[in-house]
């Protein structure tokens, strides 16, 4: 038998990326909070992947099932928009146990089962190797960090012949863009220091938005990832060339930039 481990498997690149496996005969053991639609070959786990105990619960119900598995892939995540001085601390942390430290958690757990030559295959974002922007900073901030221990998971899982990639998309059309609106909304009509800058920074992010790409884009990369024989450590879809321009100029004047379209 041929499994992978999803996380966020019920959302719209989890579900896709098992999909797209189950194609090609995989056996796909799911997690994520809420159940997906019911899918043969699609072995549903539910899992607080901010609890350690039940990340161990799921390693316990896979390990029972198979002694083996081609490859784990972090599909959960959460997008959020807030400002760094507004947010509260409990907020703060959840975005940091979901975005990264869920990761650690499942890679740790399911490391038995990962067969010699398997993969771990990461989402990150398109943000994460460039400077934060304003009021995305938290979203910024945790998948740069996430990238970093990427990289450093594999330098040393290289040490026992596993690869380790890292999926870096731009905008793409899931329930989370929907979520990331509602929250941009809930920030600009709560803020209390930046009221007429986040106005104008809402309607640029809408029009970084609408410029999105179907989960089946990731779905394909994951599958590419899985089965190359030499994985890359990065792959990229949808990068918005204006975030690159901007982050190509020196920080001073991206500063400059910044204040002048939103001040």
């Amino acid at each position: 038998m041929k499994g992978v481990v999803i996380s966020g498997v019920s959302g719209g690149m989890g579900l896709k990326t098992a999909e797209r496996l189950i194609r090609e005969g995989y056996e796909v053991f799911g997690m994520d909070l809420n159940a997906p639609e019911e899918k043969e070959h699609l072995h549903f786990i539910q899992t607080d992947l901010t609890s350690i105990e039940e990340v161990q619960a799921a390693f316990q119900m896979v390990s029972s099932q198979t002694d083996r598995v081609e490859a784990i892939i972090h599909m959960a995540g959460i997008y959020d928009l807030n400002s760094l001085v507004e947010m509260g601390e409990e907020e703060f942390i959840r975005i940091f146990n979901v975005n990264l430290f869920s990761q650690y958690r499942i890679n740790k757990a399911f490391l038995p089962l990962l067969k010699k030559g398997g993969r771990v295959i990461i989402t990150s974002s398109e943000l994460a190797p460039l400077d934060p922007l304003p009021f995305t900073g938290i979203y910024g901030i945790t998948k740069t960090a996430v990238e970093k221990y990427a990289f450093s998971l594999r330098m040393e899982l290289q040490l026992l012949d596993i690869s380790v990639s890292v999926l870096r998309p731009g905008a793409i059309d899931t329930g989370l863009l929907d979520v990331s609106t509602k929250r941009l909304d809930d920030f600009v009509n709560h803020t209390e220091l930046y009221s007429c800058n986040a106005e104008r920074f809402k309607r640029i992010v809408d029009s970084v938005e609408s410029k999105k790409v179907p989960p089946e884009r990731v779905a394909e990369l994951a599958f590419k990832a899985t089965i190359a024989k030499h994985p890359k450590f990065v792959y990229t879809i949808n990068r918005n060339p204006l975030l690159i321009l901007l982050n190509a100029l020196p920080d001073r004047m991206q500063n400059w930039i910044i204040k002048m379209i939103l001040k």
